[in-house]
């Protein structure tokens, strides 16, 4: 079977080596400027031009159309979005699927939700590559990635909540406490895909090692970890350091938010997906 992975741009991945694969962008809109989520996209200018605008700007996620043009004409498709809680990605992919399979007979489309953003899908989209590289049939890769689901998990600290709030991902009141006297918000991506928040620390390093504590409470021991940053290098290098002094053989590895994670992110922010054990 040939088969095509596709995710949109909250992954954080624009390529996925050993795999055919494809992403599909979200916008940020503010005023009469589209912010299109790709490679080029400058994410610092971006939100140094938001920093202007008056109501902050929203997002719009892709459509059914864009969807089927990155299944290309694959026989096996894993489609794999951003948290159908604060998107209508995933309703647009599960329209993409229906269209596609009805103009490709005997086609194959699997649309997964990953109640998640940026690195914990990062961790899916390798996973649904290893399984693929692995040989397995459709329905046994479909039913592999839905287990490794329950074990994957999202915990993240940012220090500004305005995106999120004018955007109704969080409570106005919340937002207000994170940014005072240097309060980080810790928070973990719940079992319904939304935003829970878990912690509130003052300093970014109490807030790191929350973030690590909530790691390990969660079962983790030692396996793959993906630490993906907004404009914040040195938090990220900085909770790399902590799970590498524990676990000195685990896989984990550092990336940049591209513009959705950034925007809803903003300047500081730092999300890491890992799987238990």
């Amino acid at each position: 079977m040939n088969y095509q992975i596709a995710a949109d741009s909250s992954s954080n991945v624009f390529s996925l080596e050993g795999a055919s694969y494809a992403h599909v962008p979200l916008k940020i809109i503010a005023g009469d400027q589209e912010y299109v989520d790709t490679p080029s996209l400058d994410v610092f200018a971006m939100l140094e031009d938001l920093k202007s605008v008056k109501d902050g700007g929203t997002t719009s996620c892709p459509n059914a159309y864009e969807w089927q043009e990155a299944f290309g004409d694959a026989d096996g498709v894993f489609a794999v979005t951003i948290t159908s809680a604060l998107s209508g990605s995933w309703a647009a992919a599960n329209q993409a699927r229906q269209d596609y399979e009805a103009a490709h007979p005997g086609a194959r489309v699997s649309v997964i939700d990953t109640l998640s953003v940026g690195p914990e899908t990062q961790l899916v989209l390798e996973k649904l590559r290893d399984l693929i590289q692995s040989g397995l049939d459709f329905d046994a890769i479909d039913r592999e990635i839905r287990e490794y689901l329950g074990r994957t998990h999202m915990v993240f600290f940012l220090e500004s909540l305005e995106n999120m709030a004018r955007n109704g991902r969080v409570s106005p009141a919340v937002a207000k406490l994170v940014g005072v006297l240097g309060i980080r918000i810790v928070c973990r991506a719940s079992q319904q895909g939304t935003l829970e928040p878990i912690h509130k620390c003052r300093g970014e390093k109490k807030a790191l090692a929350a973030m690590y504590q909530d790691m390990k409470d969660h079962g983790y021991v030692g396996g793959r970890v993906r630490i993906h940053h907004c404009l914040n290098l040195g938090a990220a290098v900085a909770l790399k350091e902590m799970i590498l002094a524990d676990h000195p053989d685990a896989d984990v590895q550092l990336g940049a938010c591209t513009g959705l994670c950034s925007y809803y992110a903003q300047q500081g922010g730092v999300l890491v997906g890992y799987e238990e054990a």
